[in-house]
This record gives structure tokens, C-alpha cells and sequence, in this order.
């Protein structure tokens, strides 16, 4: 009995902490959101194509209609045959990365190419990825926070609409949106290389160029740079990036899997804190659900106290997000239940991948399998 107490009890209490931090980071979003940039320097916007990801015409369309001023968009592959025909929008520039380190990973090649080619005037790099439609603010979110001291990269996150939220799409939404979380104010752990943007001089001031030479992820290499400058990462919640991209049960599986086997390898103090934490929160469960089987009369508000604080950190971040997307509040009416309800279930696939990512030291990214590396 005091050992079901000790394991469930303390989740409880860590699930309601955990909430209470989400005032603060609903404030910080609507003060960023409300934020315009005094200056919107001339940018280079790159995204890298391989092969025809749901909706790619459309998600670089909208990458070739952003409400900014002065930029160029880059699509770079390793080659032609990367990008599928009729997808490119006008005013692109095309850029093939034709090899590079054998070390580094084909994303990294490419990308580090883009930047080489990109217009000398170019004050800011902004990164995005080809499975997410972003909206026509997104590069002025992005820019806003590099105005401020000590801000070396800027960064948003992706939020899944699939348009048919099926079973698994509807899970691996709400799975990350537990990533996107996480994401607040001061200095933020990581850039997501969906949507981040730094400026030219810190990229190479940093020495990103170096940290890519023989990298696997090009996103964790360059917030390594970043913070080893001494230099924050700032997020910035009117960037974050739509995906409509749909998944199945054994794609689910995979992805998430290789989300944490990344994370383990390049970010193991983060990847050891969330296993902790949904070891001690589906550990609390599952001592909790036991002891109502049993027949204890306290067992059920435990429970109660331990998953309603989630469910809620849930229906909060949806909130967030939505004023964030304003032209998909469609899909919120008839969706954004999804990330309220599911948070539960969705725990324990989160321990599920944790677990399965404890071992291995490979990933299968874009057909192509890398061995990954601390620091690499």
C-alpha cells in the first residue's frame, strides 16, 4: 500500500507543477505573438526536397508566398531527380548538393550547400521543411526575436492538422505536440530545423558551417553551436509550421522511435529527463489503477489528480497553438478535443518509444540509413 502511495502521489505532484508552469508560457505567447520586428532584413529562406511529400506543391508554394519584403527562396536536393516535376512555385532557386562530406547526412550536405549559394546580402537564414504548409507571417516571427541581446537562432515548431485525423494521425499529433510544450521563454533547448532562422554573421561566427562538416541532424548541430557561443534560442510561437501529413500505426512506430534515438544520442540529459518522467507518470497510472482494482476508496482521486493536470496542459497548448494558427481554427473546432482526451493514452506511447529508442545506434531517415554519433 505505502509503495503505490510514494509512486503515485509523486507523479500527481510532479503532473500538477508541471501544469502550474503553463500561465507563464501561455503570457510569453501572447506577448510574442503580439510582437512586430522593427527591422525585416533581407532573408534567404532554404527547404530542402527529396522525393514528394503529401502536398509539397502547395507547402512550397506557401513558402514562396510570405509576407516579407525582401527575401529569396532556396529548394536544394542532392539531385534533379529529388525534386518531383511541377512541384517548384516561381522565384525559386534551385541548389544540388552533388555529394559533400560522406560523413555528414544527405540533409545536412544539402543545406550546407544552400547557405554557401545564398545571396551575399542575406542578413538572415531561415530553414523550413517540406511536409509543413507554413503561414504567410512565419519568416517575420522567425526574424522578430534575432533583434534581441543575446539571441543567437530563433526557432518554431511543427503542429500536425492532418485534414483526416485518423487513429494514428490523430496520436502522433498529440505525442508531439508534447514536444512543442516544451517551448517557452528565455533560452529554449533545442532549434527545430522545420522553422528556425539565424542570422548569416552568428552562422558562421557559431561555426555551424563546422559543427555540419560530418553531422546527421542538422538541427541539434546547430543549436550545439549556438549554445556553446554562449548564445539563447529563442522561440518564437507565430512560426510554428502546420503539417497535414498523415501517418499509420507502423509509421507511427518508426518515427517516434527515431525522434528519441536522435534525441538520446545528440540530447541524452533531455532524453533521460522525459524517460524519468513518463516512467514515474505511467508508473503512477498504472499503481493507481491497481489500487482502485483493489479496492481502494483514495485510489480513484489519485488517479484523477495525476491525469487531469495532463488533459489539461493538453487543452492549453491547443489553445496556444490555435491563436498562433488562426486560418485553421476550422480544424480546431472539429479536432483540438483530440489533444485534451488522448494525453493519456498517449503517455504511454511516449514511454513506448523512449524504451525503444534505449538501444541502437542507427536510424533509416529518407530511405538512406545513418549510424549516428555524440556530436556528430
Amino acid at each position: 500500500m505505502l509503495g503505490w502511495w510514494m509512486v503515485a502521489g509523486s507523479a500527481a505532484v510532479v503532473a500538477l507543477a508541471s501544469l502550474f508552469s503553463e500561465r507563464g508560457r501561455a503570457a510569453y505567447v501572447r506577448t510574442r505573438l503580439a510582437q512586430r520586428p522593427e527591422a525585416l532584413p533581407p532573408a534567404t529562406v532554404i527547404v530542402p526536397v527529396k522525393g514528394d511529400d503529401e502536398g509539397l506543391r502547395e507547402n512550397l508554394a506557401a513558402l514562396g508566398a510570405l509576407d516579407y519584403p525582401d527575401y529569396e527562396l532556396i529548394v536544394t536536393a542532392q539531385s534533379a531527380a529529388d525534386i518531383p516535376s511541377g512541384a517548384l512555385p516561381r522565384r525559386v532557386k534551385v541548389v544540388l548538393a552533388h555529394g559533400g562530406s560522406a560523413e555528414a547526412s544527405e540533409k545536412v550536405r544539402n543545406l550546407a550547400a544552400a547557405v554557401a549559394a545564398a545571396r551575399r546580402d542575406s542578413e538572415v537564414v531561415a530553414f523550413a521543411d517540406s511536409d509543413a504548409r507554413v503561414t504567410a507571417g512565419w519568416l517575420r516571427a522567425l526574424v522578430a526575436p534575432l533583434e534581441e541581446a543575446g539571441v543567437g537562432a530563433s526557432t518554431g515548431y511543427r503542429f500536425f492538422v492532418p485534414a483526416r485525423a485518423g487513429v494514428w494521425s490523430s496520436l502522433r499529433a498529440v505525442w508531439d505536440g508534447a514536444v512543442y510544450g516544451l517551448l517557452g521563454r528565455g533560452d529554449n533547448p533545442f532549434a527545430w530545423g522545420g522553422s528556425m532562422a539565424i542570422r548569416t554573421e552568428v552562422f558562421y561566427a557559431t561555426g555551424v558551417a563546422v559543427h555540419w562538416k560530418d553531422a546527421i541532424s542538422d538541427d541539434y548541430a546547430l543549436s550545439r553551436a549556438v549554445h556553446g557561443a554562449g548564445l539563447r534560442i529563442a522561440f518564437a510561437p507565430g512560426a510554428l509550421a502546420p503539417s497535414a501529413e498523415r501517418i499509420t500505426a507502423c509509421g507511427f512506430f518508426a518515427w517516434s522511435r527515431r525522434q528519441m534515438l536522435v534525441t538520446r544520442v545528440h540530447a541524452p540529459g533531455l532524453w533521460g529527463k522525459a524517460l524519468a518522467a513518463h516512467v514515474l507518470y505511467c508508473g503512477g497510472m498504472a499503481a493507481a489503477s491497481v489500487a482502485w482494482f483493489h479496492g481502494s476508496a483514495a485510489a480513484p482521486w489519485v488517479l484523477a489528480a495525476l491525469l487531469l493536470p495532463g488533459m489539461a496542459k493538453g487543452f492549453l497548448r491547443t489553445r496556444r497553438a490555435r491563436a498562433a494558427l488562426p486560418s485553421y481554427a476550422a480544424w480546431f473546432r472539429r479536432w483540438g478535443w483530440v489533444h485534451t482526451v488522448l494525453t493519456p493514452l498517449v503517455a504511454w506511447l511516449w514511454l513506448i518509444a523512449l524504451l525503444g529508442s534505449a538501444y541502437g545506434n542507427s536510424i533509416v531517415w529518407r530511405g538512406r540509413r545513418y549510424r549516428l554519433r555524440r556530436g556528430a
